[in-house]
Formats: C-alpha cells, sequence, structure tokens
C-alpha cells in the first residue's frame, strides 16, 4: 500500500445520524466494527456505515488468512479508501473461518452494504464472554457522535 495508514477510522462528524443505518440486531466498538452472532459460535465482523462514511469509496481490502486466530483488539485487516487506509480490529478473539473473497475484486461492496455483501471475515469465538464487552446500538450511536 502507498497510503499512510492511521491508527483508527476518524472520527464521525454529527451530520451523519440522518444518513447511516445502525442496525439494532448488531453489536459495535467504539472504532467502528460491528459483530453479528449466528449463534453457533460463529459471528461476522464488518466496519459499520459510520466507518464507510468517513473513509469514502473504498479501493482496496486486504483480510486475514483463513485459519489464523485472532486476539481481541489486535489489528487483523486493512481498509484503504481514496482518502486513507485504516486498520480494522478484531472486536472478539477466535479463529478465522471465512473471508469475504468477493471484495478482493469489489471492495466497494463494504459501502454500498456494509452489513450485508459488505462483510468482511467470519470467527469461530474463543470466548463468548467477549461479546457481552462490545456496545449495543444505542451505546455505539453515542459514542461515535
Amino acid at each position: 500500500m502507498n497510503r499512510q495508514r492511521s491508527c483508527a477510522i476518524p472520527r464521525a462528524p454529527a451530520t451523519w445520524r440522518a444518513r447511516v443505518d445502525i442496525p439494532e440486531k448488531l453489536r459495535y466498538t467504539a472504532s467502528h466494527e460491528w459483530v453479528e452472532d449466528h449463534g453457533d459460535g460463529t459471528v461476522s465482523v464488518g466496519i459499520t456505515g459510520v466507518a464507510t462514511e468517513q473513509l469514502g469509496e473504498l479501493v482496496y481490502v486486504e483480510l486475514p488468512k483463513p485459519g489464523k486466530n485472532l486476539a481481541r483488539g489486535a489489528a487483523c485487516a486493512v481498509v484503504e479508501s481514496t482518502k486513507a487506509a485504516s486498520d480494522v480490529y478484531a472486536p472478539v478473539s477466535g479463529e478465522v473461518v471465512a473471508v469475504n473473497e468477493a471484495l478482493s475484486d469489489s471492495p466497494q461492496q463494504v459501502n454500498s452494504a456494509p452489513y450485508a455483501g459488505g462483510w468482511l471475515f467470519k470467527l469461530k469465538l474463543s470466548d463468548r464472554g467477549e461479546l457481552g464487552a462490545l456496545l449495543d446500538a444505542q451505546a455505539y450511536r453515542r459514542s461515535a457522535s
């Protein structure tokens, strides 16, 4: 990558509230990752609509390798836009069991459908209790504003 990587996705301006969807069923981190619990010991992970608003159109996504064990809070992926490159942090600990291969050809799916076709990777949880440390939608809205 040629762009300098920032430590985190920039803070959102107050104007994002009217434009960005924050689904109630998901859990969130203050660093703008979302987690969907599938109820079978696995979760999907992506970046929020707030993050995509801040980053702009994504042009490249670097995902972790399947089989890799991630520690909660560790940098594990990179999203690069026309504006900046930012690390994505593991919101929970676990083993990567799948990555969204479609993003290598079409990273803009993260912008157009961050909570659907724009998911980044799936984890098999190491510690289900870590889900309790994540923010619900209301708390995430407060932290992102």
